[in-house]
């Protein structure tokens, strides 16, 4: 029986046990101003941030955001935060190079040439009030949920440029179901 859920070329069927404990912890996004890249993720998106540092000596600070509702794991020790901040799953890390700004500095989303990295994505319960809200606070679009070939999911951009998928989980799971089966 295969230690993977489905088949593609290249996969490594062996589990090597020196990777046990391996956490994927966090995808960092370089950020031009903090104040309203944190608004966007905590107000916007929901996000709950559990560590700020601060490294004086090379003029950047990390914020590392979490979704989700349950937090009673976390600790008021901060030796003791850190270390399950490094150790939680799915992180969003912020950077901010203390010389940026959003005046003189603009990141490449990655989906400009050259591409690259694409986007991040939350499922949401309801993705019709979720995006009713989104356009409520005047969050861009790049993607509404009706537009192009892709029914069903939107994108949004958070300050920096960055896309953002937005989608059900169990809407998106039910068209691609229907689609491969076509």
């Amino acid at each position: 029986m295969s230690r993977h859920f489905d088949k593609a070329d290249g996969l490594f069927e062996e589990k090597d046990a020196a990777t046990d404990g391996f956490v994927f912890n966090q995808t960092m996004l370089r950020i031009a101003d903090p104040k309203r890249s944190l608004d966007f993720y905590t107000r916007v998106m929901g996000m709950t941030l559990l560590k700020r540092l601060d490294f004086a000596d090379m003029k950047f600070s990390l914020y590392f955001l979490s979704a989700g509702e349950d937090f009673s794991d976390i600790s008021d020790d901060t030796h003791s935060r850190t270390a399950q901040t490094f150790g939680r799953p799915a992180m969003l890390e912020l950077t901010h190079n203390w010389a940026d700004s959003a005046e003189h500095v603009q990141y490449h989303n990655g989906n400009s040439e050259p591409k690259g990295f694409g986007h991040i994505g939350f499922h949401v319960p309801n993705l019709e009030a979720a995006c009713q809200r989104f356009e409520s606070l005047d969050v861009p679009f790049q993607k509404r949920p009706n537009d192009g070939a892709m029914q069903g999911i939107a994108f949004i951009k958070d300050p920096d440029g960055y896309w953002i998928e937005i989608f059900d989980a169990n809407s998106v799971a039910a068209s691609i179901t229907e689609h491969l089966q076509t």
